[in-house]
């Protein structure tokens, strides 16, 4: 996405530019801690995939339901329930600190690598996940393109 500052110099573009893939940063690590935290480094990584895999699907049609950016993609309601307002991990996303939480340090590791297109996908292009022991109504009948820990991944959208 480019960033256009009207009026600005390039000093200025360079800064919002750098500002807002900061803001991408700590909302996809911020989501990855609330989805995946228990899951380690590989479903921190395989979420964060989901997220990306969104976003190059929406870019290539000009846009989608679920949002053509990482923030958006994250904080769609319903899609990621950790930023769900009543959910359990919601006010705990808010407050976490990278000095606090190991498990957070990891999940900016693996934003910023996502942010800055340096992490590789262990989901297939999975847009969809579950937690094992659930089955949601869109996952019947669907054939997963990965398990990793205890998420079931899927691929039900693909790019154009």
């Amino acid at each position: 996405m480019k960033i256009l500052v009207p009026g600005a110099g390039r000093e200025e573009a360079d800064s919002a530019r750098a500002f807002h893939s900061a803001l991408e940063v700590d909302v996809l690590a911020r989501t990855l801690w609330g989805e995946a935290r228990s899951e380690g480094t590989a479903g921190m990584q395989a979420v964060a995939s989901v997220v990306l895999n969104r976003v190059r699907i929406a870019q290539g049609r000009g846009g989608y339901w679920w949002g053509e950016t990482i923030i958006q993609v994250c904080q769609k309601p319903y899609q990621f329930s950790c930023w769900n307002k009543d959910d359990p991990n919601f006010r705990k996303i808010l407050a976490v600190a990278e000095t606090e939480d190991f498990y957070f340090a990891t999940a900016l590791r693996i934003a910023r690598r996502a942010v800055f297109a340096s992490l590789s996908d262990p989901t297939d292009g999975a847009t969809h996940y579950h937690a094992a022991g659930a089955v949601p109504v869109w996952a019947q009948g669907k054939k997963p393109s990965a398990v990793i820990g205890r998420h079931i991944f899927y691929k039900l959208e693909e790019a154009p």
